[in-house]
């Protein structure tokens, strides 16, 4: 396991010419946009999202093809793996590419092309905090930063709690220029090197034991920790408001006893939910801490911000959805919901909604009365289900009141394994998004027509 340093690893150019034609090979590659990270799990993610998990072992962390609370919660897992050492300029375009974006992908993995997440959650792993910050770049920063105001979910071990404060205590100046700035306060630096072991107290009203009982002592033992970062719980620098203790240190005669060694922190019911922890609990396959780590990650899955609105519909007036860089025109991405609303008054006999497409990719079209319409859900009315992005609902005598129109991206990319990762094939439109209109009309009974005059 790589630990907390700030030496940057060497940028090395490929020499041999084997070595040459295969980064002339991928960089084509890259430049057409052709870029994934790994597919582990079958199944399928949460509606609304187009995965579950994106897992970040990318230049100055540990690189990892597998993480085990994935699989025994079955989530859906994409990751990306580049070497510590012995880097050359196409592991850094491969990074840049997946997190800042390409040709085909304007804004990177972590996005749709409205800025809502395309995940569920991050997990950036362990390593260091300095090399994998200065390495993503500012663009890609700012993409976590994205990430997370729009209601993506983080989980940081290690160098993934430190790069999401605002400075570690050792460094300066604050807040740290190539940190994500996720968590408003300063993480202090634990001064533990080495593989320690550490033992860690579940307070009573922690959120974890929602998910586990950890035996039911309130304890999990002997977790691996290697240079990793805590809290101070009130003090001014090292915690912030609206940040959770979700278990202390208990480590006699150290600095970091009675310390807060994993925390929650999210800002408001729009954002993501941050589940932090200075130890090492992603590669643990069984047992309690297993259990924290699938915890940790639960935390923050259901910590999701709640879905956008994209506009009120207006009667017999056709909403453009092809502009993204105007918002709320924004096209739709890969397994994307976006959300409109329809006011729909009394006495009213019928409202259809009318869905077009670009005749390419296929759309969904969903209703339901005074919730959020997703696909499965009892009370969802669904147009037909077909491979045709043009849709029609007909709903006869709808209720009074405030009714939810979804649209959803359907048409997905294919993803192809290669050494580091995957790429992308088939249909690359859909990560910059599909276009369509969107009509809603209903007929107004007279008291609507003589309030409109």
């Amino acid at each position: 396991m790589k630990t907390e340093k700030s030496a940057r690893p060497p940028l090395l150019l490929p020499t041999g010419t084997h070595q040459q034609s295969q980064y002339k090979f991928w960089k084509g590659l890259l430049r057409a946009g052709m870029i994934i990270l790994i597919l582990t799990s079958s199944t399928w993610a949460q509606e609304g999202y187009y995965k579950d998990i994106l897992m970040d072992g990318g230049i100055g962390l540990t690189a990892s093809k597998t993480l085990p609370v994935a699989e025994y919660l079955g989530l859906t897992l994409e990751y990306i793996a580049l070497p510590n050492q012995n880097l050359t300029v196409l592991d850094y375009e491969i990074q840049s590419q997946v997190f800042a974006g390409s040709e085909c992908d304007d804004n990177g993995r972590l996005l749709y092309p409205d800025q809502a997440p395309r995940f569920r959650c991050v997990h950036v792993r362990g390593g260091s905090s300095f090399t994998h910050g200065e390495s993503l770049g500012e663009e890609g920063r700012q993409r976590f930063r994205d990430f997370v105001a729009g209601g993506g979910s983080y989980v940081g071990t290690c160098a993934g709690f430190s790069i999401s404060s605002l400075c570690r205590s050792d460094f300066k100046p604050s807040p740290y220029p190539t940190y994500l700035h996720l968590w408003p306060a300063k993480c202090h630096y634990s001064g533990i090197s080495g593989n320690h072991y550490l033992n860690h107290i579940i307070p009573a009203d922690s959120p974890l034991l929602k998910y586990y009982n950890f035996g039911g002592d309130n304890y999990v033992a002997e977790l691996r920790h290697n240079m990793g970062s805590y809290a101070i719980e009130n003090d001014p620098d090292y915690w912030c408001e609206k940040s959770e203790v979700l278990m202390y240190h208990d480590n006699p005669g150290h600095l970091t006893d009675g310390k807060v060694s994993c925390l929650a922190f999210k800002e408001n019911a729009r954002t993501g939910r941050l589940s932090l922890i200075g130890s090492h609990p992603e590669s643990v396959a069984s047992g309690e801490r297993r259990d924290l780590m699938a915890a940790l990650v639960r935390y923050a899955l259901d910590g999701n911000g709640l879905p956008r609105i994209k506009a009120s519909l207006q009667n017999n007036i056709k909403r453009t959805m092809n502009d993204n860089e105007t918002a709320g025109h924004e096209k739709i991405g890969d397994k994307q919901y976006h959300h409109f609303t329809v006011e729909i008054p009394p006495k009213t006999s019928q409202l259809t909604i009318t869905l077009q497409g670009d005749n390419v990719h296929d759309l969904d079209l969903f209703a339901r009365r005074g919730d959020f319409a997703f696909k499965g859900q009892a009370d969802v009315i669904e147009a037909f289900n077909s491979s045709s992005p043009n849709e029609t609902l007909t709903i006869d005598n709808p209720t009074t009141g405030t009714w939810y129109i979804s649209v959803k991206g359907y048409s997905t990319v294919i993803a192809r394994p290669e050494f580091w990762g995957q790429d992308y094939t088939g249909n690359l439109k859909v990560l910059n998004g599909i276009p369509y209109t969107i009509t809603a009309q209903w007929d107004s009974p007279p008291a609507d027509l003589i309030n409109k005059k």
